[in-house]
């Protein structure tokens, strides 16, 4: 992978994390024994399935039934017991289970900053698993980016759970670009004219002047801001120059660009003018009620958007575009990652699993589960009973309420999402993921992503709070930019500064 950065620091794991259950692991018997099979020859006797449990993370209401888990300790000769745990509680689970010392053999580890856990990891509470990945094909093709980008002060406490790197991109009404004889944009420049012709021309000719360009939502992070932000350069979070300088994103000229921008988009009436007030649903909502024609956002929104306009807006047609620069150039093609592509890690603490023996049959179960087969099983389940697939691999679900009872719970246990042959059959669905993979090549990464700050870990999101607003006040007119620069100053003073030399220091431990 060819990723954009100004200097990839060894990054740490995702500065989040869940985990529980207690469970047993038992070598499998590899041996063969005799027994009589009548004409005088031996027989072999299976190899004894391995017993793991697992913690994983439940995001939909009930758990699956074991009609799918049936299927994947077939494939992997294994016994699996999940201990599933309700997305919504997993914060106070990961502090009882660390308190308790009451783990499974594999501990899912994502998305929420908890100290606990990351001073745990750091403890050596769970393996290094860094130097046997190699040995194992599934796992020996992670990327050393995804490595890094998952390791605590050079070592790796858990197989990456590899999720897309950047989703992001604009999603258009190409039924509006067509009445307006207008091309699908490729510049900043033209999508800004596109913005302004969707509110001004009618695109959807009925007389009246009530759509705008853009729909956006009080979120200058998975909104339009950020991902318009590396469309001028910005870099993901923070950048570090050769010489281990550390600066935010916030104090780069792209940033001051993608401000500039949304504040022409604001001043001219091309973006709903409560968007620094506007919750998710609503932008959404608005949007598949005609009201906008251009989103900015997760590419696979594109899908849920359409179905949300049926009834209301049935001619709805839809473009999706990730290749947007501000200069015209290939070259400079950037969009930012959220996790740097971590979706978390799969861990095995040393109290469960008890020598280097039992961590490869583990780390073995871990590769099986990341084959082609076993992707299909979580996502899409059995064919025939939940799904049919055509010759190239498009899925079609048959039966939603029993996929969704069955298959849908597995989601959150799948190590590895992306890269797969098997695909949905539906064409924005199929356009997206293939968006969304395109889109590494010219992923930024966040340099600071997991190193360490004791200043930002305690008052990183209240400092933030000092830019957030400063944004939005430049972009709706009320600062100019020497205010804004003196918010920044703000910022560095009330605790910035020693974060940015907290970080600089942790860069430098990792780099030398």
């Amino acid at each position: 992978m060819n990723k954009k950065i100004s200097k990839l620091a060894v990054l740490a794991v995702s500065s989040a994390l869940v985990l529980g259950a207690c469970g047993n692991n038992e070598p499998a018997d590899t041996g063969q024994a005799a027994s009589p099979a009548g004409n005088g020859t031996v027989q072999e006797t299976p190899a004894a399935k391995t017993k793991i449990s697992w913690m994983n993370i439940l995001h939909s209401t009930t758990p699956p039934t074991d009609t799918v888990l049936n299927k994947i300790e077939e494939i992997t000769n294994t016994e699996l017991d999940f201990t599933w745990v309700p997305d919504a509680s997993k914060e106070e689970r990961i502090n009882t289970a660390l308190a308790s010392d009451s783990l499974a053999d594999i501990v899912t580890l994502t998305l929420l900053e908890n100290s606990s856990v990351r001073n745990a990891l750091k403890a050596g509470v769970f393996w290094d698993v860094g130097p046997y990945l190699d040995e194992f094909p599934n796992l020996a093709a992670i990327s050393q980016d995804m490595r890094t980008s998952a390791s605590i002060e050079g070592k790796l406490y858990g197989i990456p759970m590899v999720k897309d790197l950047a989703r992001n991109g604009v999603i258009l009404r190409k039924d509006w670009l067509d009445k307006l004889g207008m091309a699908v944009p490729k510049t900043t420049d033209e999508l800004m004219q596109v913005a302004k012709a969707f509110t001004e021309q009618d695109p959807d000719g009925n007389g009246s002047k009530d759509t705008t360009g853009f729909i956006d939502r009080s979120d200058l992070v998975f909104g339009a801001f950020k991902t318009l932000g590396s469309y001028f350069g910005t870099p993901s979070g923070w950048h570090v120059d050769d010489s281990g300088t550390v600066t935010p994103e916030f104090e780069s000229e792209g940033y001051v660009k993608a401000m500039d921008y949304m504040k022409e988009l604001y001043k001219g009436g091309y973006i709903n003018q409560d968007f620094a007030v506007t919750a998710k649903t609503d932008q959404q909502q608005g949007f598949a009620q005609g009201k906008a024609g251009i989103y900015v956002g997760a590419l696979f929104d594109s899908k849920n958007l359409l179905n949300m306009a049926k009834g209301i807006q049935d001619n709805m047609d839809l473009v999706m575009v990730n290749d947007i620069t501000s200069t015209g150039n290939e070259a400079d093609r950037a969009i930012w990652s959220s996790s740097n592509g971590v979706g978390g890690l799969m861990s095995f603490p040393k109290s469960e699993v008890k020598d280097e023996a039992e961590l490869k049959q583990l780390l073995q179960f871990v590769n099986d589960i990341m084959s082609e087969e076993v992707f299909a099983l979580m996502t899409y389940g059995i064919e025939g009973v939940h799904y049919t697939v055509d010759a190239d691999k498009a899925v079609t679900i048959i039966n939603t309420e029993l996929w969704q009872q069955e298959v849908q719970p597995f989601a959150s246990a799948r190590p590895k999402e992306p890269g797969y042959v098997i695909h949905d059959a539906d064409p924005l669905r199929t356009e997206a993921a293939r968006l969304i993979l395109d889109n590494e090549k010219h992923a930024v990464l966040n340099p600071m992503y997991s190193l360490e700050s004791p200043t930002f870990s305690a008052e990183g999101s209240e400092l933030q709070k000092i830019i957030t607003d400063a944004t939005y006040k430049y972009i709706l007119e009320k600062i100019d930019l020497a205010a804004f620069k003196q918010e920044v100053e703000k910022w560095r003073k009330s605790g910035g500064n020693d974060i940015i030399s907290e970080y600089e220091a942790a860069y430098k431990a990792v780099n030398g």
